[in-house]
């Protein structure tokens, strides 16, 4: 199956959504290349940026699953390659 390179950035400005998020991306570990966390302390969000390679659907299913928590929201930029 082809997987796609991408980037999904992640905003939280709930807290307490954590535990949920780090549940999810615990569940797609295997599509994880890697993972960036910035807590924006003045704002008092929290910015995660994760770089996957996996199958669309995968992809797209992880970032639904993380958008569709309380108080956070997703982006997925894509590579144009498919492999």
């Amino acid at each position: 199956m082809d997987t796609r390179v991408a980037v999904i950035s992640i905003i939280v400005e709930d807290e307490g959504s954590a535990e949920d998020i780090n549940r999810i991306l615990h569940s797609y570990r295997q599509f994880i290349i890697g993972r960036m966390g910035i807590p924006y302390r003045e704002k008092g969000i929290n910015i995660i940026s994760v770089a996957v390679d996996a199958p669309e659907n995968e992809i797209t299913a992880l970032s639904g699953k993380i958008g569709r928590l309380g108080g956070v929201s997703t982006k997925t930029a894509y590579s144009k390659i498919a492999k």
